[in-house]
């Protein structure tokens, strides 16, 4: 039971966010998700490319 008031009492204790930090950080993660979805996408075409050039060679 100690540990069910305890963590009752942390719960209570907890600042959590308001609706427009959370809208904030919601926007930030979707802003560094697309960001690296094209960094990795150009990396991809630019190896795959590269590759495929390479092989022609031979």
């Amino acid at each position: 039971m100690k540990f069910l008031k305890d963590i009752i009492r942390i719960l209570k204790d907890t600042t959590w966010p308001t609706k427009k930090q959370s809208w904030k950080d919601f926007v930030s993660v979707v802003q560094y998700t697309a960001f690296f979805v094209v960094i990795i996408y150009l990396f991809d075409l630019v190896l795959s490319k590269g590759l495929i050039s390479l092989i022609n060679l031979f």
